[in-house]
């Protein structure tokens, strides 16, 4: 555990810096093929989702935090996200109230939404959509503006 002294870099901002690209609310458009109609010489195409920058670049920040907090733990998200009792399903994480979670859990339940969009093509960017990826967003930039933040399996 470790304290952040006046100064110090917050420990949250390689990921709380994405907030005003974010809240503009523009993530991304489904791409849908209609320009084929499914024969050997013309196949339709997989649905899929084109993220813009900002939700790539995300994606990577948290990618780079977790693999720089990797004696945290919060790489298994999801042990991370049972071991504090929360149910793992996307309903239960969506209206999940974060407010007293600690940072690594928030890093955790956004690492999972990345993980489960490989498996199920979409959902990130609903994550985007129904504000989740902002609010965890805005519970790391409270963990780290709060003055005497102590920061739970970081060390600095």
């Amino acid at each position: 555990m470790s304290k952040r002294n006046e100064g110090e870099i917050a420990e949250y901002k390689s990921l709380t810096d994405f907030l005003p690209k974010l809240e503009e609310g523009n993530y991304g458009d489904w791409i849908i093929d209609h320009e084929n109609d499914g024969t050997l010489e013309h196949p339709i195409h997989m649905p899929f989702v084109n993220y813009r920058q900002a939700v790539n670049d995300l994606v990577d920040a948290i990618y780079k935090f977790v693999d720089e907090h990797e004696n945290t733990g919060v790489k298994d998200y999801r042990n991370c996200i049972k071991s504090k009792g929360i149910e793992y399903s996307g309903e239960a994480i969506a209206n999940l109230d974060v407010s007293k979670l600690d940072g690594l859990t928030v890093v955790a339940l956004m690492l999972s939404i990345i993980r489960e969009d490989r498996f199920c093509e979409g959902l990130l960017l609903d994550f985007c959509k129904n504000g989740c990826m902002t609010k965890w967003l805005k519970r790391l930039k409270e963990i780290d503006d709060a003055p005497d933040s102590s920061i739970e399996g970081l060390d600095s």
